[in-house]
């Protein structure tokens, strides 16, 4: 299994904030499902990361897609592969 990294720049904050409800409920379903083992906001409020477990970038590249920050387009994301140096 591979990791993917999602930043997760908000866009449009009021817009963002209706929305955050179904955003952390997709999240926390992907976290029961194996597919997230980290999440998170940014301290300053400008949007936030996520860790996907994934067998391909394009598995990972769906998963963000299907985030309702996405769908609404509150939040640009950058998906990025990443290795990690600590068993996770």
């Amino acid at each position: 299994m591979n990791y993917f990294i999602a930043i997760m720049k908000t866009i449009n904050p009021a817009k963002d904030e209706a929305i955050r409800k179904e955003h952390i409920d997709y999240l926390n379903d992907l976290i029961e499902k194996g597919k997230i083992i980290a999440k998170g906001p940014f301290t300053d409020h400008s949007g936030g990361l996520v860790i996907f477990r994934a067998e391909s970038i394009e598995e990972a590249q769906q998963l963000a897609n299907r985030d309702p920050a996405a769908i609404e387009k509150t939040r640009e994301f950058i998906l990025k592969e990443w290795k990690s140096n600590i068993h996770v």
